[in-house]
């Protein structure tokens, strides 16, 4: 099942546009014009989550080339959920930034979801073998014939 429609494949853009407009006005003017004193890790965050906006761009012309992207996103919200954000719910120790993470989130893990074709997932990352871990160039050694006189290379 390598063939996916092209209803499909305008659901996977619009997923990516919404990634790039999304990211594009939360992530770049903080970016572009960055506060005086801005902590490090979220720096860090700023930095990562515009790398995936200009991603998200080419997802947009290679919808199928660039699932590892949604699936990157897919890994880290549900990452994010399951060990930080489930354990502060359990705790009662949500904040409004923590209740909007959390929203966004389950939100996007359920677009995600929908979106993503497991069918040709499963058919190009699973299946498929993988790439070789060595070179094809080592040629294996050449037997002997019964009289002691190495054989040609065939």
């Amino acid at each position: 099942m390598d063939r996916v429609s092209l209803f499909r494949l305008y659901l996977l853009r619009a997923t990516y546009l919404f990634i790039v407009v999304g990211l594009g006005f939360l992530i770049w003017p903080s970016l572009l014009n960055p506060p005086e004193h801005t902590e490090h890790m979220r720096g860090v965050v700023r930095s990562l989550l515009a790398g995936v906006s200009l991603l998200a761009l080419l997802g947009l012309r290679y919808p199928l080339q660039m699932l590892p992207l949604l699936l990157f996103e897919l890994v880290w919200k549900s990452i994010w959920l399951l060990a930080i954000g489930l354990p502060l719910w359990s705790a009662g120790a949500f904040d409004a930034g923590t209740r909007q993470t959390w929203s966004d989130c389950l939100i996007s893990i359920v677009i995600f979801l929908l979106v993503i074709p497991w069918g040709y997932v499963l058919n190009q990352y699973v299946r498929q073998p993988g790439s070789p871990w060595r070179s094809h160039s080592a040629r294996p050694v050449q037997s002997a014939d019964p009289g002691g006189v190495p054989s040609p290379p065939g």
